[in-house]
This record gives structure tokens, sequence and C-alpha cells, in this order.
């Protein structure tokens, strides 16, 4: 409903009320100006990512995820191509994330099997991250519909790519702490008819510590490795 429906509702209900008496005129009046209220208020809470993109000289695609204080797109991008971009409310944003991928980026080769981060926008009010795209899906496509058997030679090789992965993760001193299949992507190169599992969302990563032991366990239940719940936990490669 717009705000011209809105009103003209708002208008026949005190119409209708103002025949009951003073009042409930009054009431139904009060009880307009709450409804149009709400209204604006959600009204003002919507944000356009798409606008704040193109805005930052991004051609929006799709949307691949959306969450409470952001949301996941495919864009166009004139440097990179094809790319996803995760766009996220400053105040909500994790630093630990944009740090760890900026130390991957950084202190490794190119490795296909962890997710890219290619560069990070300037904006006032959000985060701004550019990643590599991945064209497929996530492991938890697979995960999630048992009837879908997978030869054991590529379970074998998804397997095999995950851990090294996880070998090149570990080279920079970070550990990631969510490894779960909703975070393993798989990206198919166009005409190669191959398919890589990346390794992504950092939002959890950390370096190792073993001096200082974590005020708290950090990971998704039940993929939480058990050495976290322990009454005195350090941040090694285990977790």
């Amino acid at each position: 409903m717009n705000n011209k429906e809105l009103k003209q509702e708002i208008q026949q209900q005190l119409e209708q009320k103002n025949k009951t008496g003073q009042n409930s005129q009054e009431q139904s009046v009060l009880d307009g100006q709450d409804d149009t209220q709400s209204v604006e208020s959600q009204q003002s809470s919507y944000v356009d990512y798409e606008d704040i993109l193109r805005q930052s000289e991004f051609v929006p695609i799709r949307t691949l995820g959306r969450g409470t204080f952001g949301s996941v797109y495919e864009v166009y991008d004139r440097e990179y191509g094809i790319v996803a971009v995760k766009i996220i409310q400053k105040e909500k944003f994790d630093v630990r994330e944009l740090e760890a991928a900026e130390i991957i980026h950084k202190e490794t080769r190119y490795c296909p099997f962890i997710m890219d981060h290619k560069q990070q926008k300037p904006n006032k009010n959000y985060q701004i991250l550019i990643s590599e795209y991945s064209n497929t899906n996530t492991l938890n496509l697979f995960a999630k519909q048992p009837q879908i058997s997978l030869p054991s030679y590529i379970l074998r090789t998804l397997m095999n790519q995950i851990l090294e992965g996880m070998r090149v993760f570990h080279e920079t001193g970070l550990v990631h702490r969510d490894i779960k299949c909703d975070n393993i992507l798989l990206y198919c190169p166009p005409g190669t008819g191959r398919v890589y599992a990346k390794i992504s969302d950092f939002g959890f990563a950390k370096k190792v510590d073993q001096i200082h032991e974590q005020t708290y366990a950090k990971g998704t239940l039940p993929f939480m490795s058990p050495e976290q719940f322990h009454k005195s936990s350090l941040i090694t490669q285990k977790v």
C-alpha cells in the first residue's frame, strides 16, 4: 500500500468514526498518525544497497545474500570484471574480517582454494569489500541433499582442495574458526569442466595466540571444534 492509498484509507476511517462522536474521531486521528509514523519509520530504515553500489561505479547484477546489516551482490566492476561485493553498515562491520583477508592476500601466493580478496572501496557509511566471485554454490548444496550422491573420487578431490586451502591459511598464522559447508564456495571456471572448493568468510579468523586464552568460543554450532569448549582454550590451529 503506498502513502496515497494509506491516507485515503485513514480519511475513510475518520469519516466513519465521525458518525459515532467526537471522542471516537479524536482517537481515530491518533491511530491514523501512529499508522503513518510506522510506515514512515519502515521507509526510513530501508537502504537501497544497489543504488549505493552504482554510486561506487559498480553495476549490480543480482543479490547473492541478504543480512540484517548488509548484503552480498554479484556485480560488474570495470577493473576486475565479474566479482562479489559485500556491503555492510560500518558500525556493524567486524574489522577482523578485512584484516584477515588482507593478510592472506599479501602474505601468500594466490591459492585457488581460498576466496581472493581484491580491494575495499571507500565509503562514508558502509564497508564495501570486493572479492572473487564463485559462480556455482556452496558445499551445503550437497550436504543438505543426501539424494545427490557424489562419486568417491570427487569427494576426495574436494577434501584435498579444502585441506590445501587450510594449509595455506595456516601458513599466515591465522585460524579460521568457522569451517563449515556454507563457507566452502564452489567455483567452476567457464569452459573447463572443473570445480574448485574455496574457503570463504573470514569474519571469525584470528591470529594464533599461544599465550592468551580466548574469553569466549567463536564459530557455528555444531561445527565448532571441541578445543574451543575447554576451560583454558588457546587460539591454535586445532580450533
